[in-house]
């Protein structure tokens, strides 16, 4: 009995210490294997929710589209290719010019900033006016409803005799449709092409600007041989042509998504992030994004509609992101972009080119062949680094190109301007051509990508209007004063560009956030966020952040001026 009491005791408390202990262990693989779960499913989760990225040939389609969406920026720069050649015809000349006692044509230099310029004025309009049309009748309407509206201005234009104030009406009108373009292409393509190629798919604006550039001056060069109005109205009516090609070209492209979901049709919007994105309308992640972009657009709805006080409100960072993208604009214009254009002319006469056409075409070719560049570095080294580049490239190019102007071209001085010197015109032509390069493969398309895609849906169009209309009117100024300004100072007024790029790099460091590879949703976020644009490279969306993050890192930044510039990251 004692053997069996003993061993009693001693059976007795090792059941409960083993089964305490079989408890403990069970509790723990429980919460282990539960904790396990919930982070597998939050991953799975994850993976779901985000939409996979794809081989570039997967893209083909939505490429094609956005090609179709841009190219209302090759009707723009069709205008601007052509307009400058039609100065010089004869015919042009005799029809809208004045003329002196001996019955020589000319062109004054108001008249000449009138009637190219006039066209500017008209693009400010259609961004004021017309800004809110997208979310009246959708994108792809207002697209087509402003075309035509290019269209009325160019069968004014093209029935003109020789009332040069008649074609001047009809700049103004086609200016305003080209205007309300500029809103809309950028608009449609920031919101179909898929996040991680928005930057490239933007920059297809620019891209079709540069073509249509390039074969307007080319198409001058065709019609110079003319000695009647063909010269002149044969790329009008080519023009036309691109406008009926435009409109068509809407009916095949899709819809802005976002704009689908805010008037309720949620299939189609479904429909068009699966063809932007070449997957299928049952994949979940068409749905999550769905739901994304209706859990904002029901809370934009719940807060009323939007007036123009509203964009100048600090709520949301309103304010601060409309003076960002009208500084960007009216900087892109003060890179002195059209006065190359404009006074690159008279250096290709200095080395003996005298055909201005042919100087047209050189520069139309940089430009049109620079800009597939950018479509390779906006979205591989982001907005921010590619905008600093582009100021630090074009400043070291003015410092060349108008130091030289002015101590070596004249060798006799500006009185002797029939004596130049032909290997400091040359090396003006290189670094002119270098100059455009560095704003064609950055500045060029990336500010209409930064303008695209900073603004919350709600006041999009008016902030857009706002900051693409800065742009219309730094254009007219420019090309209006550029005459009178370099009549007066010669290329010292490289100067003056150059001081506007040191502080355009600036301007981009402190205050142009990163928005590469977010979507519209995140752009919002991280502007909400009050992220430091300096560090926002580094910020991480919460949908894809991780506990340990902390936000006060990107919200504030004690570090001394020099070591916020140039410290390691």
């Amino acid at each position: 009995m004692s053997e069996i009491a003993e061993n009693n005791a001693i059976e007795t408390p090792e059941v409960p210490q083993t089964s305490g202990s079989q408890s403990v262990i069970s509790d723990n693989s429980i919460k282990a294997e539960n904790e396990s779960f919930k982070e597998t499913s939050e991953d799975a989760q994850e993976v779901v929710l985000e939409i996979p990225k794809k081989p570039a040939s997967a893209y083909v389609t939505i490429s094609i589209f956005c090609c179709m969406i841009a190219f209302g920026g090759f009707l723009s720069g069709w205008d601007t290719g052509t307009i400058g050649g039609f100065l010089a015809h004869p015919d042009y000349l005799r029809r809208f010019g004045q003329h002196h006692h001996d019955g020589k044509h000319y062109f004054s230099n108001v008249r000449t900033g009138l009637i190219v310029s006039i066209f500017n004025i008209g693009g400010l309009i259609g961004c004021l006016v017309l800004g809110d049309l997208a979310n009246r009748i959708g994108r792809k309407m207002a697209l087509v409803a402003v075309t035509i509206i290019f269209m009325i201005g160019l069968i004014i234009q093209i029935a003109s005799i020789d009332k040069w104030y008649q074609y001047f009406i009809g700049r103004i009108i086609g200016g305003v449709g080209v205007g309300a373009i500029s809103i809309f292409s950028p608009m449609l393509l920031s919101e179909v092409s898929p996040k991680h190629l928005r930057g490239t798919l933007g920059s297809m604006y620019q891209l079709m600007v540069t073509a249509g550039i390039f074969l307007g001056d080319c198409t001058n060069y065709g019609t110079k041989n003319y000695d009647n109005s063909v010269q002149w109205r044969v790329p009008l009516g080519l023009s036309f042509a691109w406008c009926l090609f435009m409109i068509a070209a809407m009916f095949f492209v899709p819809e802005s998504p976002r704009y689908l979901v805010e008037v309720g049709k949620i299939e189609e919007a479904k429909r068009s992030i699966a063809t932007s994105n070449k997957v299928s309308m049952d994949d979940p992640a068409v749905q999550a994004e769905v739901d994304l972009i209706s859990s904002g657009v029901e809370a934009e709805r719940l807060a009323g509609n939007a007036s123009w006080a509203e964009l100048f409100s600090t709520k949301g960072k309103n304010i601060q992101r409309l003076f960002m993208c009208c500084m960007l604009q009216c900087l892109q214009q003060l890179t002195g972009c059209n006065y190359f254009f404009y006074y690159g002319t008279i250096v290709f006469q200095a080395v003996g080119m005298s055909d201005s056409y042919q100087t047209a075409i050189v520069f139309g070719i940089v430009n049109f062949a620079s800009t597939f560049v950018a479509l390779y570095v906006v979205d591989r080294f982001g907005r921010r680094k590619c905008l600093m580049w582009g100021a630090a490239a074009m400043v070291c190019c003015y410092v060349v190109y108008a130091s030289v102007g002015v101590s070596r071209l004249y060798p006799e001085g500006l009185k002797h301007k029939d004596i130049t010197s032909k290997g400091a015109g040359n090396c003006m032509i290189v670094f002119s051509c270098f100059f455009i390069f560095s704003f064609a493969c950055t500045w060029a398309p990336i500010c209409w990508v930064v303008v695209s895609e900073s603004f919350p849906l709600r006041v999009k169009p008016k902030g857009m209007a706002l900051a693409n209309g800065c742009n219309w009117f730094w254009n007219f100024l420019i090309s209006f004063f550029t005459p009178f300004i370099t009549g007066a100072i010669n290329f010292c007024y490289g100067y003056v560009f150059m001081g506007c790029m040191v502080f355009a790099y600036f301007y981009v460091f402190f205050f142009v956030p990163e928005m590469k590879g977010l979507t519209l949703e995140e752009v919002n976020e991280l502007w909400e966020e009050g992220v430091l644009p300096w560090k926002s490279p580094e910020w991480v969306p919460s949908s894809r952040r991780g506990a340990d993050v902390e936000m006060d890192a990107f919200q504030k930044d004690d570090k001394p001026l020099f070591k916020k510039m140039f410290g390691r990251k």
